[in-house]
């Protein structure tokens, strides 16, 4: 199983944690082997702060992915048109089982020793 590591806003970030966003949104598709994402919250947090699997990944017109994940997307409506303004194709992450970390952890226990400007593929020790 391999999974990814994400750079992702630390109010975004908590969202997530707290389960009033249940999708991360994306612009490029991740390999299709992954199963899991963690999350590094960046400054002024810069931890790694949780992880989720992903129940499902969505690929399609931004309009048409707004639709389906409005409901539950923890971000407002302008920023994800923003985000993708002048893009096709919109990714969005369906997450489940979120697991906010305890005690969270330092990108140097994944083996990374600079924060990913999107996101980097590691190996998942679970």
């Amino acid at each position: 199983m391999s999974a990814m590591l994400l750079s992702i806003k630390p109010e975004y970030a908590q969202r997530i944690m707290e389960g009033t966003k249940e999708y991360e949104f994306r612009t490029k598709r991740c390999r299709q082997d992954i199963t899991r994402i963690i999350f590094y919250s960046t400054s002024p947090k810069s931890k790694v702060i949780g992880e989720a699997e992903i129940e499902e990944v969505l690929a399609g017109a931004p309009s048409t992915i707004w639709e389906m994940t409005k409901h539950a997307a923890g971000i407002p409506r302008h920023y994800f048109r923003e985000y993708y303004k002048g893009r096709m194709v919109a990714i969005a992450y369906k997450l489940k089982n979120v697991i906010a970390y305890e005690n969270p952890k330092e990108l140097s226990d994944y083996g990374i020793n600079h924060v990913p400007q999107s996101f980097i593929y590691v190996e998942d020790k679970q």
